[in-house]
C-alpha cells in the first residue's frame, strides 16, 4: 500500500510539471500555429476556394479552445487553482465550452472535407454546390445547432467528490453520465469514420479527373489550356486535400485516447473503487486531455510538411513579398 501511495504522489508530481511547463509550451505553439494559419488562409491566393472558410473557421475555434479549455487545465491541474470547486455557475460554462469547442472542431473539418468532395465531383452540377454562401450557411448552422444541442450541460453539470479532498466537474452520475460517455465516444467514431470516408473519396475523384484526362487523344491547343487548367485547379485541390487529411490523421490519433478512456469509465463506473484507484484514474484523466488538445496546436507544423502551397504562402507572409 505504502509503495502504490508513493507511486501515485510521484505521478501527481509529473501531472503537476506537465501543466506547469507542458501544457504553457502547447499552448505557446498552439496560438503560432492559429496565428499562422488564419494569416495565410486569408491571402489572395486561397481565399477563393471555400474549403478556406472551413479551414479558417477551424483554427479560430482552436484558437478559443486553447484559451478556455487547456488554459484552465493549467490552472486547475498545474496550480491547483480550481474555481469550479467553489462555484457551480463556472463549473458549468466551463464544461460547457469545452465540449462545444471540442465538437465544433472536428465538425469544420468534416464540412471541409464535404467541400472537397463536392469541387473534385465529376458532375458538374455538384461542384457548383462549392460556394462561399454554402460555406457560410453551413458554418453558421451548424454552429448554431451544436451550440444549442449542449446547453443541458448548462443545468446538468455538477460537482462532484471523488476521492477525500478531490473534485471533479462532471455530468450528474447516473443516466446524465452514462449518455455523455457513450455520446463522446460515439462521437469520436463517427468523426473519424467521416473524415477519412470523404478524404478518400476527394482522392478518388482527383484520380479519376487525371485518368480522364490523360485518356483524352490529340488534344488540341485550346485542349492542352484546358488539360494546363484542370492540372492547375487539381493541384491546388490536392493541396487542400492532403492539409485536410493530415489533419484528420493527427485529430485521430490523439483524440481516440481520450475515447478510449471514456470507454474504460464506462465499463466500470458500477465498480466499488478504492481511493488510491480513483486518484490514479483521474490522473490517466488529466494526461488524456493533455493529449486531446495537442491537435488544437499543431495544425500549422503539418501543414508545413505536406503542402508547398502553403509553405509559399508562408513565406510571403514572412518576407511580405
Amino acid at each position: 500500500m505504502s509503495s502504490l501511495t508513493d507511486t501515485i504522489s510521484q505521478l501527481l508530481v509529473v501531472q503537476k510539471y506537465l501543466y506547469q511547463i507542458g501544457c504553457p509550451f502547447l499552448m505557446f505553439i498552439g496560438t503560432v500555429s492559429c496565428i499562422i494559419n488564419l494569416i495565410v488562409f486569408t491571402q489572395k491566393n486561397l481565399r477563393r476556394s471555400p474549403c478556406t472558410i472551413y479551414f479558417i473557421a477551424y483554427n479560430i475555434m482552436n484558437f478559443l479552445y486553447i484559451y478556455t479549455a487547456l488554459l484552465t487545465l493549467v490552472v486547475t491541474a498545474g496550480y491547483r487553482i480550481d474555481l469550479t470547486m467553489y462555484n457551480l455557475a463556472i463549473c458549468r460554462l466551463r464544461l460547457y465550452v469545452t465540449i462545444l469547442f471540442n465538437c465544433l472542431s472536428p465538425f469544420y473539418l468534416v464540412l471541409a472535407s464535404i467541400d472537397r468532395v463536392f469541387i473534385t465531383s465529376p458532375n458538374a452540377h455538384t461542384r457548383q454546390r462549392s460556394t462561399h454562401r454554402f460555406a457560410y450557411m453551413c458554418i453558421g448552422i451548424g454552429t448554431l445547432f451544436w451550440s444549442l444541442f449542449h446547453t443541458h450541460l448548462l443545468i446538468t453539470s455538477t460537482i462532484v467528490q471523488i476521492a477525500p479532498n478531490t473534485f471533479l466537474c462532471t455530468l450528474q452520475p447516473g443516466f446524465e453520465t452514462t449518455f455523455g460517455g457513450y455520446y463522446s465516444l460515439l462521437e469520436q467514431i463517427l468523426s473519424f469514420s467521416s473524415l477519412i470516408i470523404l478524404g478518400l473519396w476527394s482522392i478518388k475523384n482527383i484520380r479519376n479527373s487525371a485518368r480522364r484526362i490523360t485518356d483524352i487523344p490529340h488534344l488540341s491547343m485550346t485542349g492542352r489550356t484546358l488539360e494546363n487548367r484542370a492540372h492547375s485547379t487539381s493541384a491546388k485541390d490536392r493541396q487542400l486535400i492532403f492539409m485536410l487529411l493530415m489533419d484528420v490523421i493527427i485529430y485521430a490519433l490523439f483524440s481516440f485516447v481520450f475515447a478510449i478512456f471514456l470507454m474504460y469509465q464506462q465499463i466500470t463506473q458500477y465498480h466499488i473503487k478504492s481511493n488510491q484507484q480513483v486518484q490514479i484514474e483521474n490522473i490517466i484523466r488529466y494526461l488524456c486531455l493533455f493529449i486531446t488538445g495537442i491537435p488544437f496546436c499543431i495544425s500549422c507544423y503539418a501543414n508545413l510538411i505536406v503542402s508547398k502551397t502553403f509553405r509559399n504562402e508562408v513565406k510571403k507572409v514572412i518576407f511580405r513579398q
